[in-house]
């Protein structure tokens, strides 16, 4: 079995058509390419959801062997100020393309520009067009300045669909030669959450344990609990079982090894399927929230875990 290389990079889909769960935008992505023209571009939504691999197979699509020679891709949070607008993107920009009316430039994580640098950007933009084009990839749309985005055609991709994981895992999993079972797929599905790239890389990670994938073995390499492990921790909590639910949280912290953040995530998404009032949803996911916030600004976890499952108790 192959390992020299991630498989979200082995199975990275080279053209349009090979790009799974999103008809929409590769159709809109084609026309461009029959055109062999395109305006700026603005791709906005979480992590592993096919943003930087549309990019790349529209850029294969519309130049062809010459493609890597016409293309520029550089990560903003790495190389986030001024300068690398002035120097770096410039100088490329302002070459002319090899076989090709124009080049694309690649901004990767573009909501960590500083706004000197996106001012300075906005600017570039416009003043290249006619012989670049760029491409700005972003989780939060809302970061890029309002003249960046005018200038642009805005691209949303929202998280994968459930259909979609599952039809890349198992052609991963037919050329690999994995004996992929069918709860082996849900637990995927669950931890990735509509992110391909950790899809994959958990079908990855469990295929070096063997050929044959299974949810224990996908739950064992991810370090997730599973859903019924939460739930029971959450409706012990809820049925005045402080003392039992405090150990299944122990169960978890210790043996198990998952952080406070991952516990409450998981906590959080099993709150929707609780057989209970909208009131005490409502209720709960307010408390959750509360506590989450607590962990992030640096509480002990462990406190503020058991201080969440005494909430729950005391309703």
């Amino acid at each position: 079995m192959n390992f020299e290389k991630p498989w979200t990079e082995k199975y990275r889909p080279q053209k349009l058509d090979e790009i799974v769960g999103r008809p929409y935008i590769v159709e809109r992505l084609k026309s461009y390419v029959e055109r062999k023209n395109m305006p700026h571009l603005l791709f906005a939504g979480p992590a592993g959801v096919g943003k930087t691999t549309s990019a790349l197979a529209l850029a294969n699509e519309m130049f062809g062997d010459t493609w890597r020679q016409n293309f520029q891709e550089t990560n903003a949070s790495d190389e986030r100020g001024i300068n690398v607008v002035r120097e770096r993107i410039k100088d490329f920009a302002r070459t002319m393309s090899m076989g090709g009316n124009f080049k694309i430039i690649f901004l990767d994580e573009s909501d960590a520009l500083t706004p000197d640098a996106q001012n300075a950007l906005r600017r570039t933009m416009e003043i290249y067009t006619s012989t670049c084009r760029f491409i700005l990839s972003c989780n939060y749309s809302s970061k890029i300045i309002p003249p960046i985005q005018s200038r642009c055609a805005i691209f949303r991709f929202g998280p994968l669909t459930n259909e979609a994981i599952e039809e890349k895992l198992r052609m991963i999993a037919k050329n690999e030669e994995l004996n992929l079972k069918d709860d082996g797929i849900e637990a995927i599905k669950y931890i990735a959450d509509g992110d391909m790239r950790k899809a994959e890389n958990t079908l990855q990670a469990a295929a070096f344990l063997g050929k044959e994938i299974n949810e224990e073995i996908v739950y064992q390499v991810s370090s997730r609990a599973r859903p019924e492990e939460i739930r029971e921790m959450v409706q012990a909590a809820l049925g005045g079982g402080f003392l039992e639910s405090r150990k299944l949280l122990d169960s978890l912290l210790i043996e198990k090894g998952l952080s406070g953040e991952d516990i409450i995530t998981q906590m959080h998404k099993q709150i929707v399927e609780l057989d209970i009032g909208e009131d005490k949803k409502v209720d709960l996911v307010d408390k959750i929230g509360e506590h989450e916030f607590r962990l992030v600004e640096g509480s002990n976890e462990r406190i503020q875990l058991e201080a969440l499952l005494a909430r729950l108790a005391k309703r």
